[in-house]
Protein backbone atom coordinates (compact mmCIF):
# COMPACT_ATOMS: atom_id res chain seq x y z
CA UNK A 1 0.00 0.00 0.00
CA UNK A 2 1.25 3.50 -0.74
CA UNK A 3 -0.09 5.96 2.08
CA UNK A 4 -0.67 9.37 0.26
CA UNK A 5 -0.90 12.81 1.23
CA UNK A 6 -2.70 15.80 -1.27
CA UNK A 7 -1.11 19.08 -0.35
CA UNK A 8 -3.64 21.74 -1.72
CA UNK A 9 -7.18 20.89 -1.91
CA UNK A 10 -8.29 23.30 -3.99
CA UNK A 11 -10.02 22.54 -7.47
CA UNK A 12 -7.24 20.70 -9.35
CA UNK A 13 -6.99 18.52 -6.25
CA UNK A 14 -10.71 16.60 -6.85
CA UNK A 15 -8.95 14.70 -9.77
CA UNK A 16 -5.90 13.57 -7.51
CA UNK A 17 -7.67 12.53 -4.57
CA UNK A 18 -10.93 10.29 -5.99
CA UNK A 19 -8.95 8.68 -8.02
CA UNK A 20 -6.54 8.02 -5.41
CA UNK A 21 -9.32 6.88 -3.57
CA UNK A 22 -10.28 4.13 -6.32
CA UNK A 23 -6.93 2.51 -6.50
CA UNK A 24 -6.80 -0.27 -4.67
CA UNK A 25 -3.08 0.10 -3.84
CA UNK A 26 -3.41 3.26 -2.33
CA UNK A 27 -4.37 4.43 1.26
CA UNK A 28 -5.23 8.38 0.95
CA UNK A 29 -3.90 9.11 4.75
CA UNK A 30 -4.06 12.82 4.45
CA UNK A 31 -5.22 16.39 3.55
CA UNK A 32 -3.17 19.65 3.83
CA UNK A 33 -4.51 23.12 3.07
CA UNK A 34 -4.34 26.85 4.63
CA UNK A 35 -7.87 27.34 4.40
CA UNK A 36 -9.33 25.54 7.77
CA UNK A 37 -12.56 25.56 6.81
CA UNK A 38 -12.22 24.12 3.02
CA UNK A 39 -9.64 21.65 5.12
CA UNK A 40 -12.40 20.38 7.17
CA UNK A 41 -15.10 19.97 4.62
CA UNK A 42 -13.45 17.81 2.33
CA UNK A 43 -11.84 15.48 5.36
CA UNK A 44 -15.35 14.98 6.07
CA UNK A 45 -16.41 14.32 2.33
CA UNK A 46 -13.51 12.02 1.59
CA UNK A 47 -13.12 10.84 5.29
CA UNK A 48 -9.67 11.72 5.59
CA UNK A 49 -8.63 11.98 9.37
CA UNK A 50 -5.00 13.56 9.06
CA UNK A 51 -6.04 17.42 8.50
CA UNK A 52 -2.88 19.99 8.27
CA UNK A 53 -2.83 23.66 7.31
CA UNK A 54 1.16 23.86 7.48
CA UNK A 55 2.47 21.73 4.61
CA UNK A 56 5.58 20.83 6.95
CA UNK A 57 3.61 19.04 9.30
CA UNK A 58 2.39 16.81 6.91
CA UNK A 59 5.97 15.87 5.67
CA UNK A 60 7.26 15.25 9.21
CA UNK A 61 4.50 12.56 9.12
CA UNK A 62 6.75 9.17 9.01
CA UNK A 63 3.82 6.75 7.40
CA UNK A 64 3.13 9.14 4.59
CA UNK A 65 5.14 7.46 1.77
CA UNK A 66 3.81 10.25 -1.17
CA UNK A 67 2.25 13.87 -1.54
CA UNK A 68 0.31 15.24 -4.50
CA UNK A 69 1.42 18.92 -4.51
CA UNK A 70 -1.99 20.81 -5.78
CA UNK A 71 -0.83 24.74 -4.68
CA UNK A 72 -0.51 27.56 -6.07
CA UNK A 73 2.20 27.68 -8.89
CA UNK A 74 4.48 29.44 -6.97
CA UNK A 75 4.72 27.10 -4.36
CA UNK A 76 5.17 23.82 -6.21
CA UNK A 77 8.87 23.78 -6.58
CA UNK A 78 9.20 24.73 -2.77
CA UNK A 79 7.08 21.67 -1.27
CA UNK A 80 8.37 19.59 -4.01
CA UNK A 81 12.30 20.01 -2.52
CA UNK A 82 10.83 19.77 1.27
CA UNK A 83 9.14 16.64 0.06
CA UNK A 84 11.88 14.98 -1.41
CA UNK A 85 14.15 15.78 1.61
CA UNK A 86 11.59 13.77 3.97
CA UNK A 87 11.68 11.19 1.63
CA UNK A 88 8.60 11.55 -0.03
CA UNK A 89 7.82 10.40 -3.56
CA UNK A 90 6.26 13.49 -5.36
CA UNK A 91 3.73 13.92 -7.70
CA UNK A 92 3.52 18.01 -8.59
CA UNK A 93 1.14 19.30 -10.77
CA UNK A 94 1.80 21.58 -13.55
CA UNK A 95 3.76 23.56 -14.04
CA UNK A 96 6.72 22.11 -12.16
CA UNK A 97 7.62 25.94 -11.37
CA UNK A 98 7.79 29.56 -12.37
CA UNK A 99 11.27 29.91 -13.16
CA UNK A 100 14.05 27.22 -14.35
CA UNK A 101 16.47 27.89 -11.33
CA UNK A 102 13.37 26.24 -8.82
CA UNK A 103 13.18 23.71 -11.74
CA UNK A 104 16.56 22.79 -11.44
CA UNK A 105 16.39 22.85 -7.76
CA UNK A 106 13.69 20.26 -7.69
CA UNK A 107 15.85 18.48 -9.91
CA UNK A 108 18.73 18.61 -7.54
CA UNK A 109 16.36 17.15 -4.73
CA UNK A 110 15.12 14.62 -6.66
CA UNK A 111 18.83 13.22 -7.92
CA UNK A 112 19.75 13.00 -4.27
CA UNK A 113 16.98 11.65 -3.03
CA UNK A 114 16.31 8.84 -5.19
CA UNK A 115 12.73 9.14 -5.00
CA UNK A 116 9.88 9.22 -7.95
CA UNK A 117 8.79 12.56 -9.43
CA UNK A 118 6.19 13.13 -11.79
CA UNK A 119 5.26 16.26 -13.14
CA UNK A 120 1.21 16.68 -13.73
CA UNK A 121 1.38 16.72 -17.59
CA UNK A 122 -2.11 15.05 -17.45
CA UNK A 123 -2.63 14.95 -21.40
CA UNK A 124 0.35 12.35 -22.09
CA UNK A 125 -2.11 9.79 -20.11
CA UNK A 126 -5.62 10.53 -22.23
CA UNK A 127 -6.12 7.04 -23.79
CA UNK A 128 -6.42 9.09 -27.15
CA UNK A 129 -2.98 10.13 -26.60
CA UNK A 130 -1.95 7.14 -25.74
CA UNK A 131 -2.81 5.22 -28.56
CA UNK A 132 -1.40 7.79 -30.71
CA UNK A 133 1.75 7.63 -29.38
CA UNK A 134 1.41 3.59 -29.73
CA UNK A 135 1.64 4.39 -33.85
CA UNK A 136 4.06 7.16 -33.49
CA UNK A 137 5.97 4.66 -32.09
CA UNK A 138 5.63 2.10 -34.77
CA UNK A 139 6.45 4.66 -37.68
CA UNK A 140 2.72 5.28 -38.79
CA UNK A 141 3.83 9.47 -38.97
CA UNK A 142 8.04 9.11 -39.82
CA UNK A 143 9.09 11.85 -38.91
CA UNK A 144 7.43 14.49 -37.30
CA UNK A 145 9.03 17.78 -38.19
CA UNK A 146 5.85 20.02 -37.74
CA UNK A 147 3.09 20.87 -35.01
CA UNK A 148 0.52 23.21 -34.18
CA UNK A 149 -1.44 23.78 -31.30
CA UNK A 150 -4.14 26.11 -30.14
CA UNK A 151 -6.59 26.98 -27.07
CA UNK A 152 -8.29 29.58 -27.27
CA UNK A 153 -10.91 30.86 -24.90
CA UNK A 154 -13.02 33.56 -25.81
CA UNK A 155 -14.12 34.55 -22.51
CA UNK A 156 -12.25 32.40 -20.12
CA UNK A 157 -9.98 34.03 -17.61
CA UNK A 158 -10.62 32.00 -14.24
CA UNK A 159 -9.86 35.02 -11.78
CA UNK A 160 -8.06 34.61 -8.65
CA UNK A 161 -4.96 33.27 -7.99
CA UNK A 162 -4.71 32.28 -11.94
CA UNK A 163 -4.49 36.08 -13.08
CA UNK A 164 -2.41 36.98 -10.05
CA UNK A 165 1.04 37.02 -11.51
CA UNK A 166 2.78 36.61 -8.21
CA UNK A 167 0.66 33.73 -7.30
CA UNK A 168 0.61 31.99 -10.91
CA UNK A 169 4.04 32.72 -12.84
CA UNK A 170 1.90 33.89 -15.49
CA UNK A 171 -1.52 33.83 -17.38
CA UNK A 172 -2.78 31.42 -20.18
CA UNK A 173 0.91 30.54 -21.28
CA UNK A 174 1.54 28.75 -17.96
CA UNK A 175 -1.59 27.40 -17.36
CA UNK A 176 -3.12 26.04 -20.66
CA UNK A 177 0.25 26.69 -22.85
CA UNK A 178 2.21 24.27 -20.90
CA UNK A 179 -0.25 21.40 -21.72
CA UNK A 180 -0.40 22.22 -25.47
CA UNK A 181 3.64 22.85 -25.90
CA UNK A 182 3.86 19.42 -23.77
CA UNK A 183 1.67 17.28 -25.74
CA UNK A 184 2.92 17.97 -28.74
CA UNK A 185 6.73 18.19 -27.44
CA UNK A 186 6.33 14.36 -26.28
CA UNK A 187 4.74 13.67 -29.46
CA UNK A 188 7.81 14.71 -31.64
CA UNK A 189 10.19 12.43 -28.97
CA UNK A 190 10.64 15.63 -27.11
CA UNK A 191 13.46 16.92 -29.32
CA UNK A 192 15.88 19.47 -27.60
CA UNK A 193 14.49 23.08 -28.10
CA UNK A 194 17.05 25.35 -29.71
CA UNK A 195 15.48 28.96 -29.44
CA UNK A 196 11.74 30.64 -29.11
CA UNK A 197 10.34 33.52 -30.62
CA UNK A 198 6.95 34.90 -28.77
CA UNK A 199 4.73 37.45 -28.04
CA UNK A 200 2.16 38.15 -25.07
CA UNK A 201 -0.77 40.54 -25.08
CA UNK A 202 -2.60 42.36 -22.31
CA UNK A 203 -5.50 43.96 -24.40
CA UNK A 204 -8.88 42.41 -22.82
CA UNK A 205 -8.35 42.30 -19.24
CA UNK A 206 -11.05 40.30 -16.90
CA UNK A 207 -13.57 41.20 -18.97
CA UNK A 208 -15.74 40.52 -16.15
CA UNK A 209 -18.54 43.12 -17.49
CA UNK A 210 -19.41 40.43 -20.30
CA UNK A 211 -23.34 39.41 -19.88
CA UNK A 212 -25.03 36.12 -20.18
CA UNK A 213 -21.97 33.98 -20.84
CA UNK A 214 -20.88 31.90 -18.16
CA UNK A 215 -17.02 30.33 -17.57
CA UNK A 216 -15.41 29.07 -15.06
CA UNK A 217 -14.04 30.54 -12.08
CA UNK A 218 -12.09 29.90 -9.64
CA UNK A 219 -12.58 29.93 -5.92
CA UNK A 220 -10.90 33.30 -4.90
CA UNK A 221 -12.30 34.60 -7.70
CA UNK A 222 -11.82 38.50 -7.48
CA UNK A 223 -12.53 40.68 -10.79
CA UNK A 224 -10.73 43.28 -9.87
CA UNK A 225 -7.09 41.80 -9.94
CA UNK A 226 -5.77 40.66 -13.45
CA UNK A 227 -1.80 41.57 -14.02
CA UNK A 228 -1.42 38.38 -16.31
CA UNK A 229 -1.58 38.36 -20.33
CA UNK A 230 -4.34 37.80 -22.03
CA UNK A 231 -2.88 36.05 -25.02
CA UNK A 232 0.52 34.50 -26.11
CA UNK A 233 1.60 33.21 -29.10
CA UNK A 234 4.78 31.41 -29.60
CA UNK A 235 7.30 29.67 -32.18
CA UNK A 236 9.47 26.91 -30.90
CA UNK A 237 12.42 25.90 -32.54
CA UNK A 238 14.09 22.41 -32.52
CA UNK A 239 17.40 20.77 -32.54
CA UNK A 240 16.18 18.36 -35.33
CA UNK A 241 15.26 21.16 -37.36
CA UNK A 242 11.22 20.59 -36.14
CA UNK A 243 8.92 23.62 -35.09
CA UNK A 244 6.07 23.86 -33.04
CA UNK A 245 3.39 26.93 -33.62
CA UNK A 246 1.31 28.28 -30.40
CA UNK A 247 -1.08 30.05 -29.27
CA UNK A 248 -3.56 30.01 -26.29
CA UNK A 249 -5.96 32.65 -24.65
CA UNK A 250 -8.00 33.83 -21.39
CA UNK A 251 -9.76 35.85 -23.67
CA UNK A 252 -9.76 37.04 -26.98
CA UNK A 253 -12.27 38.63 -29.41
CA UNK A 254 -13.14 35.53 -30.98
CA UNK A 255 -16.27 33.90 -32.66
CA UNK A 256 -16.18 30.40 -30.71
CA UNK A 257 -13.59 28.78 -28.17
CA UNK A 258 -10.68 26.90 -30.33
CA UNK A 259 -9.17 23.40 -29.48
CA UNK A 260 -6.84 21.74 -31.51
CA UNK A 261 -2.94 19.60 -31.56
CA UNK A 262 -2.38 18.94 -34.76
CA UNK A 263 0.86 17.00 -36.04
CA UNK A 264 2.91 16.82 -39.40
CA UNK A 265 5.02 14.00 -40.57
CA UNK A 266 6.69 12.53 -44.16
CA UNK A 267 4.50 9.69 -43.44
CA UNK A 268 1.36 11.17 -42.18
CA UNK A 269 -0.66 13.24 -40.23
CA UNK A 270 -2.44 12.92 -36.99
CA UNK A 271 -5.11 15.52 -34.51
CA UNK A 272 -5.44 14.82 -30.76
CA UNK A 273 -7.70 17.59 -30.38
CA UNK A 274 -10.65 18.21 -31.11
CA UNK A 275 -11.03 14.59 -31.76
CA UNK A 276 -8.27 11.60 -32.49
CA UNK A 277 -8.08 11.19 -36.26
CA UNK A 278 -5.00 10.02 -38.39
CA UNK A 279 -3.79 11.27 -42.42
CA UNK A 280 -1.71 8.64 -44.34
CA UNK A 281 -1.38 7.90 -47.83
CA UNK A 282 -2.16 4.36 -49.47
CA UNK A 283 -2.85 3.19 -52.89
CA UNK A 284 -1.90 7.53 -53.99
CA UNK A 285 -4.72 8.36 -52.60
CA UNK A 286 -4.92 10.44 -49.10
CA UNK A 287 -6.79 8.88 -46.32
CA UNK A 288 -8.74 10.34 -43.46
CA UNK A 289 -8.65 7.59 -40.55
CA UNK A 290 -10.72 7.56 -37.57
CA UNK A 291 -9.58 4.85 -35.17
CA UNK A 292 -12.40 2.50 -33.82
CA UNK A 293 -12.12 3.17 -30.11
CA UNK A 294 -14.80 3.60 -27.52
CA UNK A 295 -13.96 7.64 -27.40
CA UNK A 296 -11.88 9.99 -29.78
CA UNK A 297 -12.00 12.67 -27.70
CA UNK A 298 -9.67 13.66 -24.58
CA UNK A 299 -11.53 11.84 -20.87
CA UNK A 300 -10.30 14.81 -18.45
CA UNK A 301 -11.19 12.47 -15.78
CA UNK A 302 -9.59 8.87 -17.29
CA UNK A 303 -6.47 10.87 -17.75
CA UNK A 304 -6.23 11.78 -14.47
CA UNK A 305 -7.31 8.16 -12.96
CA UNK A 306 -4.25 6.95 -15.51
CA UNK A 307 -2.26 9.30 -13.95
CA UNK A 308 -2.52 8.80 -10.44
CA UNK A 309 -2.12 4.90 -11.46
CA UNK A 310 0.54 5.61 -13.38
CA UNK A 311 2.24 7.00 -10.64
CA UNK A 312 1.29 4.47 -7.93
CA UNK A 313 2.60 2.11 -10.61
CA UNK A 314 6.15 3.89 -10.43
CA UNK A 315 6.29 4.37 -6.75
CA UNK A 316 5.41 0.96 -5.75
CA UNK A 317 7.03 -1.27 -8.46
CA UNK A 318 9.42 0.89 -10.29
CA UNK A 319 7.99 1.52 -13.75
CA UNK A 320 9.26 4.19 -16.13
CA UNK A 321 7.73 7.29 -15.17
CA UNK A 322 6.52 8.60 -18.18
CA UNK A 323 6.58 12.50 -16.90
CA UNK A 324 9.86 12.90 -15.33
CA UNK A 325 11.51 15.88 -13.95
CA UNK A 326 13.67 16.24 -16.69
CA UNK A 327 10.74 16.96 -19.06
CA UNK A 328 9.22 19.36 -16.44
CA UNK A 329 12.56 21.08 -16.59
CA UNK A 330 12.66 21.32 -19.92
CA UNK A 331 9.23 22.76 -19.91
CA UNK A 332 10.20 25.79 -17.97
CA UNK A 333 12.93 26.60 -20.18
CA UNK A 334 10.34 26.68 -23.06
CA UNK A 335 7.47 28.60 -20.91
CA UNK A 336 10.53 30.93 -19.74
CA UNK A 337 11.72 31.74 -23.00
CA UNK A 338 8.65 32.50 -24.68
CA UNK A 339 7.90 34.90 -21.67
CA UNK A 340 11.80 36.56 -22.44
CA UNK A 341 11.40 36.77 -25.88
CA UNK A 342 7.73 38.61 -25.20
CA UNK A 343 9.57 40.93 -23.20
CA UNK A 344 12.76 41.41 -25.67
CA UNK A 345 10.68 41.26 -28.80
CA UNK A 346 13.86 39.65 -29.85
CA UNK A 347 14.17 35.58 -30.49
CA UNK A 348 15.62 33.72 -27.37
CA UNK A 349 18.38 31.02 -27.72
CA UNK A 350 18.50 27.98 -25.48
Amino acid sequence: MLKVGVIGIGSIAQFHIEPYQTNAKVELAALCDLDGKRLKEKGEKYQVGQLYTDYHDLLQNREIDAVSICTWNNSHAEIAVAALEAGKHVLVEKPLSITVEEALTVQEAAERSGKTVQVGFVRRHGNNSKLLKDFIDQGELGEIYYAKASCLRRLGNPGGWFSDLSKSGGGPLIDLGVHMIDICWYMMDRPRPVSVSGNTYNKLGNRSHIKNLSFYQAADYDPSLNDVEDLTNALIRFENGSSLLVDVSFTLQALKDELSVQLFGDKGGAEIEPELALVTEKNNTILNVTPQIDNLTFDFYQAFQNEINHFVECCLEGTENIAPISDGVELMKMLNAVYESAKSGKEVYL
